[in-house]
């Protein structure tokens, strides 16, 4: 009996990938028939330069695709080939100082090392109860957080600004001093010009030495930035599942619900607050909850920067990462203007984790502070126009008196750092432990 042609056709069996047609092109939506796929799945238009294709939905029988790249050259009749099951990225110690796109393709010129694994893109945030909990504090070497804002390894925290405010000079000042093992950035939106700053001088080659940065500019497809949003995350759990403690900085969320929303509009979802449609707001806290701590000894710290339109901190997103995360730093304009950085509005800012990670004599002395802060700012228009007489208000005198050592604390060089133990003997000395 000839077994040649059973053993060719399981050959080819094996090789053949399911193949579609592509049939309409509508915008950021690109219609496949003849396939079948479920969401999340990738497909690769051989004759548009392996264009590859992520699906995101369905209409009667065809495929709802999305681009990750140029559409240039791509024609209806064009062949469609099924690429891969869900979404994955390249992680491995070898990723450290490197930096690579959305797709994990390295950027800065140097090729990729052997060693590297793939993990998926979609993982489910730990069981609630099986979380540990946080009771370290995480050192940032700023001052105004080390000492009036004092955040957990395991927190996440948003940082909320406008444009123009020095939120990327912050994020720097902290990956630099942080006392995270590793740090995971993500770039997402941003501009050519901001990505290379940030690197060269924000973050530096100290800061870049234990870093992993994933950049996904603002020219790029919108799924593929919000790709870039996913892999840093799933980046940063490997390295938690290895027991690390990360620190993962996202700039900004803002912009990655602006790509989901960019994609699912396209896809045909109706809008629903502010322009964005349902599936945001479920994608959000999906995205933010996988960060944190967990059942094992790794961690995930993060810092997700929320962009506010004209500072109004009502805007849809900001208010719902302002309800998921344990914390939020706003930085104000006003201050910025000034010349007064970082620009931390500190009685704007919470982190709602401070009685567990902070010494009671250090709450102490923060919340004095921030009541003779308060008490100066209130009196602020009165102190201006000189019609204010001292002694009329115990509290007002006294902030009068400490507001050049305020201001001194509050201000801080980007190149300069500062360890808590330091930033918490000055704070006791100005206000004492107890408030005294």
């Amino acid at each position: 009996m000839n077994l040649e042609p059973l053993i060719e056709r399981t050959r080819s069996a094996a090789v053949h990938r399911p193949e579609g047609t592509i049939v309409e092109v509508n915008g950021l939506i690109v219609e496949v028939g003849g396939l079948r796929a479920a969401i999340g799945d990738c497909l690769t238009v051989p004759s548009a330069q392996g264009l590859r294709l992520e699906v995101v939905g369905f209409r009667k029988s065809h495929l709802l695709t999305t681009p990750l790249g140029s559409t240039a050259g791509l024609r209806r009749g064009s062949k469609a080939v099924f690429a891969s099951h869900g979404g994955t990225t390249l992680v491995g110690e070898g990723l450290l100082g490197r930096v690579v796109d959305a797709l994990g393709r390295p950027l800065d010129g140097k090729p990729l090392p052997a060693a590297l694994s793939r993990v998926s893109l979609d993982r489910e945030p730990p069981d609630a109860f099986a979380r540990q909990p946080i009771r370290t504090p995480l050192s940032t070497s700023v001052r105004a957080i080390d000492g009036l804002l004092p955040l957990g390894v395991g927190q996440r925290v948003g940082i909320f600004a406008g444009s123009g405010v020095g939120k990327s000079t912050l994020l720097g000042m902290i990956c630099r001093g942080s006392s995270a093992d590793i740090n995971v950035i993500g770039l997402i939106g941003e501009r050519g010009r901001e990505l290379n700053e940030f690197i060269r001088q924000s973050l530096g080659e100290e800061g870049l030495a234990r870093s992993v940065v994933v950049a996904a500019t603002s020219d790029q497809a919108p799924l593929l930035r919000a790709r870039g949003a996913e892999t840093a995350t799933a980046i940063a759990e490997y390295f938690r599942d290895q027991g690390k403690s990360v620190l993962l900085v996202m700039d900004s969320v803002t912009r990655y619900a602006m790509a989901l929303r960019e994609v699912a509009l396209a896809a045909g979802e109706p809008p629903a607050t502010k322009g964005y449609p349902p599936s945001v707001f479920a994608a959000l806290p999906r995205l933010l909850e996988r960060a944190g701590t967990s059942p094992g000894q790794g961690v995930i710290t993060a810092l997700y920067t929320v962009l506010v339109e004209g500072d109004d901190l009502s805007d849809p997103i900001a208010d719902t990462v302002r309800g998921v995360l344990d914390g939020h730093i706003v930085l104000s304009r006003k201050l910025a203007e000034r010349g007064h950085f970082p620009a931390i509005d500190i009685g704007s800012s919470v982190s709602r984790l401070v009685n567990e990670v902070a010494h009671p004599d250090h709450v102490a002395a923060a919340n004095r502070f921030k009541d003779l802060l308060g008490a100066h700012r209130d009196a602020l228009d009165l102190i201006q126009v000189g019609a204010y007489s001292p002694g009329s208000d115990a509290r007002v005198d006294e902030a009068l008196r400490l507001a050049p050592a305020f201001d001194a604390l509050l201000r801080q060089r980007t190149d300069e750092k500062t360890r808590p133990q330091e930033t918490l003997a000055v704070l006791l000395r100005l206000v004492g432990a107890k408030g005294k």
